[in-house]
């Protein structure tokens, strides 16, 4: 019973982060006063995503580093490239548009694995993108933000650099420790982790409706445009990729979903921490409205290509 509840709980994660985001905006006092805990928060979902992974999917990585390799390049290009390129044609702000490249520059999300298995894409290649993507974002995130945005905004590189070793690699590793060293005990309780990394990504999103609830008026459906764009982007790039190295339809789905699907909440948690309180805040928002976006649009799609996928074993 309670492995269903969890279950259920963990798959509709989009409703909560709507309902919870209602309840940070209409209340936002107690919400914002758990910032100060947020790295802590972020750790933890980290440390959930570590329980999930087991040796068996880095084995996998190095069985086909080929079909890695690219679709982390594409990760990792297509996104933030885009990025960059939607919000200057949107002519965004410089919070926005730095928030916007932050998120475009951030890893894959847990998320994606969830709906390239509803969607009945190669979840485990989607497990091995996700994986890698993580263990490279603590470079290649700051990096390319610094890089495409620190003309717009001054981006604290090596402090950033910094705070993903802590609050991603380290948390990471110890629950991956953990599944390793520990694996017969945890496995009964292994759909806890998943739901308490949904719960602090739902945290992680109200958090920024609360502290953004006097700024919220500033958020034109211009930003709403470029978050909604830039999702697009990434889901047909991604797809695109996998039909130019003619891989099988379901790892063109996984790499549609990989890529169009970005762990926006990274982007709001670094933003939150590194561009101070007044501008922190803002350049978080386009990370937020991109959770909001890529859940919906990939949900939709994992739905759709679901029912081809049992329409045609009906055929056969």
């Amino acid at each position: 019973m309670l492995k269903k509840a969890l279950s259920f709980y963990t798959r509709y994660f989009a409703v909560w982060v709507v309902l919870c985001g209602a309840g940070a905006y209409l209340w936002p006092g107690p919400v914002a006063a758990l910032s100060p805990g947020m790295n802590w928060f972020f750790a933890l979902t980290m440390f959930g995503i570590g329980v999930v992974l087991e040796v068996e999917d880095f084995r996998r990585i190095a069985s086909n580093p080929v079909i890695v390799f690219i679709g982390s390049a594409a990760q990792f290009s297509i996104m933030p490239l885009g990025a960059y390129a939607v919000s200057r044609a949107f002519g965004l702000e410089p919070e926005f548009a730095v928030g916007l490249v932050l998120t475009g520059s951030a890893p894959g999300a847990m998320a994606s694995n969830v709906m390239s298995y509803i969607a009945r894409a190669d979840t485990a290649y989607s497990v091995s993108l996700t994986a890698v993507s993580t263990l490279l974002c603590p470079l290649l995130t700051p990096g390319l933000t610094y890089v495409l945005a620190g003309s717009m905004l001054k981006v604290p590189f090596w402090k950033m650099v910094l705070d993903v070793l802590c609050t991603v690699i380290v948390p990471l590793f110890a629950g991956f420790g953990v599944r390793h060293y520990f694996k017969e005990k945890v496995e009964r309780i292994l759909p806890v982790f998943p739901a308490i990394s949904v719960t602090f990504i739902i945290f992680i999103c109200s958090l920024v409706i609360a502290l953004n609830r006097g700024n919220l008026g500033r958020v034109t459906g211009v930003v709403i445009a470029a978050a909604v764009l830039l999702n697009v982007y990434g889901l047909a790039g991604g797809y695109g990729v996998g039909r130019l190295f003619r891989m099988g339809s379901a790892r063109r789905r996984t790499l549609a979903i990989e890529i169009g699907m970005q762990n926006a909440g990274l982007g709001t948690k670094l933003a939150i921490a590194h561009f101070g309180k007044e501008k922190g805040p803002l350049v978080a928002v386009p990370a937020a409205i991109f959770v909001f976006v890529c859940i919906i649009t990939a949900s939709l799609l994992a739905a759709l290509w679901q029912r081809r996928a049992s329409a045609s074993a009906v055929g056969e």
